[in-house]
């Protein structure tokens, strides 16, 4: 016989007639011998013939519904000696502590990793960069089919099957949560991973779901951040959407009201409102992407509202009102007046995040925050309790899931290991996935001043670009920030149609000292966007308008 079993977890369950209907779905796939369906601890049990059916295709199945999300569920299990006693506790199941468990493999580490709420994976592949970017990707080709830049080429339009595309979406997380992260521990020898809340008792142990106590020599939290909801009036009783449900909604919304012009929503708003969704952003400050200097936010802004895209600055949401098929919400403006806005769609809150602390018994053992609640640490991932890291979105350091996955890795070598590794995010390199890009590294000229540095600046506007002017697409700029007396990159900030691209050789230049008089005499390929960091360069000491092709 070729029966084997799977563990399935199932989002979007709300009652036992949920759990009847994919328990039916399931027995009518081929190849499915029997399939128990649990509303309470959402999660099933499918028994299927191996020669007939694999575990992608029962989780695709699930995954084609409008309502049911489904991903291959870890079992709780504790080592088979039954002990109870580890070298490393990890908290939480995101790429941090995934990083940490290969590094504590690699060092011969017994490790638990105790996980709960998002699935195994955590935010970046189940409801932050995946979903976000794919379907970043798949807006840009709509846009493509609907636009030309050149007058000669006229569109025809695309067809967008919007259920299909989240569908799409939805197994890819699948695959990846899958491929990327439970495949990849798969035959750890000394990692135990389990389901449950973990709540601190003491530097060195965990209580999970109240019950079972488990003892490491040195643990680590992971538990990563989630959506920080205002507390606005009304705002509870609307039935409001986060990136967390907005993503599996597989019924296309009308329109869009996106609370927050930081980065999670400007993409999320440029990628909707290019699949045909009418969206409008309000913010609470005067312009969109608030820690960027104001010529981004300008260029930002110009381009989205080329698009369609409602913006409105200075609106301070003070009430939500739920009248029959509208929500109304209530404003206050710059200059104190009240307004209103109906939203007949949905609304989505995106106005930052908060760290996951709340049920970790942080208090119990004394670790320090953050004004934010964010757990301190210092360079080595180390908080003020002995023997207790922090790392990735829960702790004080930048929030990005490549350096979640760095400061995993070196928590764990700092926690077992004699040497001493320590963050250094002097040339950290990020990117906004909006259209234009707005990518960036180390200082921009406010920073500078800040610090106190002798400093200059060159811009080079894209008009100036021959790879942009021959793609008739000039929209942004590339922008250097040198040390006057160094010749040294202090940093960069770029906004260009494929920016992000371009941000890591500004990276090796802070890192490795490049100066920007060598930057400028190195060798670009011509009709390259690379070739703006040259000429970008050259502008510290020449008007670029007056060179010849490749000139320097």
């Amino acid at each position: 016989m070729n029966h084997k079993n799977v563990e399935v977890q199932i989002a979007g369950m709300t009652c036992d007639h949920c759990a009847i209907s994919i328990e039916k779905l399931l027995t009518k796939q081929v190849g499915v011998v029997s399939a128990a369906v649990e509303y309470p601890s959402a999660r099933g049990i499918v028994t299927y013939d191996s020669a007939k059916t694999d575990e992608g295709k029962i989780i695709e199945a699930i995954n084609g519904t409008k309502n049911y999300h489904a991903n291959v569920a870890v079992p709780a299990t504790v080592p088979s000696d039954g002990s109870k006693n580890f070298d490393l506790i990890i908290i939480g199941g995101g790429s941090a502590a995934f990083s940490a468990a290969i590094k504590a493999e690699e060092l011969g580490k017994a490790t638990l990793m105790i996980n709960a709420g998002l699935n195994f994976g955590g935010t970046c592949v189940n409801v932050g960069c995946v979903p976000s970017k794919t379907l970043i990707r798949a807006a840009e080709s709509v846009h493509h089919a609907n636009s030309s830049r050149f007058a000669a080429i006229k569109p025809r339009g695309a067809t967008v099957d919007f259920t299909q595309l989240i569908r799409d979406k939805k197994v890819l997380v699948a695959q990846l949560q899958k491929n990327k992260y439970l495949d990849v521990v798969e035959d750890f020898a000394r990692l135990t991973m389990i389901t449950g809340w973990a709540r601190l008792i003491d530097s060195n142990s965990v209580q999970v779901d109240g019950n079972q106590i488990y003892s490491a020599q040195k643990i680590l939290i992971a538990t990563g951040s989630t959506t920080k909801i205002p507390d606005i009036s009304g705002l509870a009783e609307i039935d409001y959407l986060t990136h967390r449900t907005l993503f599996d909604l597989e019924e296309k919304p009308a329109s869009l009201t996106i609370m927050g012009a930081g980065y999670i929503g400007l993409e999320i708003a440029m990628a909707y409102n290019r699949l045909g969704v009418k969206v409008r952003i309000i913010e609470f400050t005067d312009r969109v992407l608030r820690t960027q200097s104001e010529d981004i936010s300008a260029e930002l802004e110009q381009a989205m509202r080329s698009e369609g895209i409602e913006i409105l600055p200075n609106f301070r949401a003070i009430k939500f009102e739920k009248r029959e098929a509208e929500v109304i919400i209530h404003c206050k403006c710059k200059d104190g007046s009240m307004t209103q806005i109906r939203e007949r769609g949905r609304v989505l809150v995106a106005s930052g995040t908060r760290p996951n602390t709340a049920k970790l018994g942080i208090e119990t053992v004394g670790l320090e925050t953050d004004a934010s609640g964010h757990i301190k640490v210092n360079d080595q991932m180390g908080t003020n309790v002995p023997h207790i890291y922090a790392v990735g979105d829960v702790a004080n350091t930048p929030p990005f899931v490549y350096t979640a996955a760095y400061e995993g890795r070196l928590a764990v070598e700092n926690a077992f290991t004699e040497t001493v590794n320590r963050a250094d995010y002097t040339a950290l390199p990020w990117v906004v996935f909006t259209d234009p890009q707005v990518a960036g590294v180390g200082m921009d000229e406010m920073q500078a001043a800040q610090a106190g540095l002798p400093y200059d600046v060159s811009k080079l506007e894209l008009t100036n670009l021959p790879r942009a002017i021959v793609a008739n697409d000039t929209r942004g700029f590339i922008k250097l920030i040198r040390h006057r007396e160094t010749d040294r990159l202090l940093g960069g900030r770029i906004v260009a149609s494929e920016g992000g691209e371009l941000v890591q050789s500004l990276a090796f230049a802070i890192k490795f000292g490049i100066t920007v008089k060598q930057l400028s005499e190195e060798l670009y390929p011509y009709l390259t966007l690379s070739e703006g960091l040259k000429l970008a360069a050259i502008g510290f000491r020449k008007d670029v308008k007056k060179l010849s092709c490749c000139a320097s």
